[in-house]
């Protein structure tokens, strides 16, 4: 299925290819417990940025491989470059046009976040 998303201001707008049901991940890190993060990831190949590059930000911390991507105007993350999988996207569902209707969320120990990462490293293949 095709979802479309993008930040609060309007300013960044991509569009991705996911599963028609999805199985997302509520994560307890810092950075996603803080900002209310649910994550869809998706192949790096089926996301498109369709507008906003240069509205966007680069956050990365502790090991720099997380690319976090922020709307400079409004602040929101709408998508970013998993440490996981970073041949991927992570795509915030709360940042979806439409609300997807069939979903499954799952709770992700992010604190323990190296004893946990193997069980996300499969969702950016194709």
């Amino acid at each position: 299925m095709e979802y479309r998303g993008g930040c609060h201001c309007g300013a960044v707008r991509w569009q991705a290819l996911g599963p028609a049901h999805i199985e997302a991940e509520r994560c307890n890190c810092s950075i996603c417990f803080m900002s209310g993060y649910v994550e869809l990831i998706v192949p790096a190949a089926r996301f498109t940025l369709l507008q906003g590059s240069e509205a966007l930000h680069t956050y990365t911390f502790n090991t720099g491989v997380a690319q976090h991507h922020f709307c400079r105007h409004c602040g929101v993350k709408s998508f970013y470059v998993p440490r996981s999988n970073p041949d991927g996207i992570s795509l915030n569902i709360h940042c979806f046009d439409q609300p997807p209707s069939n979903i499954t969320i799952s709770d992700f120990d992010g604190v323990n976040w190296e004893q946990n990462a193997h069980t996300l490293a499969e969702r950016s293949k194709l």
